[in-house]
């Protein structure tokens, strides 16, 4: 092994170590949300220090083919999810749609006084309660966005331990006889992930995330509910359709 980490030919070790791997997720030898064999197995396979091995993971991690989880090993990454931005947006919808299977976490839920702007939004008056909820979205078990929602906290009381109990905000409206509900806007923006929203998508510090501001309101027009997602970029890819 020379002191500059390349091989006789000229091409990095970390390289060739990073080029194997991806051929072996292009072939299916590692399947898509399995696990990788650890570092010190890849170095022998490959005769090269961990090291290397390192900096071939974290090269494939910033392209999104693996993803590193905390005290558990190195992934390889499953395809961003389509997620269309339409009328009719449903988180577990689009998840099953694709084949995965939906999940929920209830992170936090308080009651709060409404800021000027989303008590305009929800048609509210000026310091209206509001009551906010805090949630993990994922699919297959790897987190996919975190949202915060606000509702009038006066027609949706206990609604926080309603979303715990169901892990799903379609299903805390219709405990409240909502039974449908559109998405009347949604905006979308580029962000780096904050310390805590990376630790809670599993991202490293740096990645970014797409923002998307949305109002969802009834068949009349009133306005039910607005959040502000954050979803990681790599992991899904929107899909504007016609409407």
């Amino acid at each position: 092994m020379s002191l500059t980490g390349e091989t006789n030919t000229g091409v990095a070790l970390w390289r060739r170590v990073a080029d194997s791997i991806e051929q072996g997720i292009a072939d299916g030898t590692y399947a898509r949300d399995t696990r990788l064999p650890g570092e010190l197995e890849i170095a022998e396979a490959h005769r090269v220090n961990r090291h290397t091995v390192r900096r071939a993971l974290a090269a494939l991690a910033e392209r999104g083919l693996v993803r590193a989880e905390r005290g558990s090993g190195t992934y390889v990454e499953v395809p961003p999810i389509a997620y269309p931005l339409r009328s009719r947006t449903r988180f577990s919808e689009i998840v099953g749609a694709g084949g995965q299977e939906a999940g929920g976490q209830l992170l936090s839920a308080s009651i709060e006084s409404a800021p000027r702007e989303l008590a305009k939004r929800l048609a509210l008056k000026a310091d209206a309660s509001l009551l906010r909820i805090d949630a993990l979205r994922m699919a297959n078990r790897i987190p996919i966005c975190l949202g915060t929602t606000w509702l009038d906290a006066n027609r949706f009381a206990d609604g926080g331990r309603i979303y715990e109990k169901t892990r799903s905000m379609t299903k805390l409206l219709a405990h409240f006889g909502v039974r449908d509900y559109r998405r009347e806007w949604t905006t979308v923006s580029a962000a780096i992930a904050d310390a805590a929203d990376a630790a809670r998508l599993d991202l490293a510090l740096g990645r970014p995330v797409l923002v998307a501001d949305s109002l969802d309101t009834e068949p009349n027009g009133t306005p039910l509910l607005t959040t502000r997602a954050r979803f990681a970029a790599e992991r899904v890819q929107f899909v504007i359709e016609n409407q």
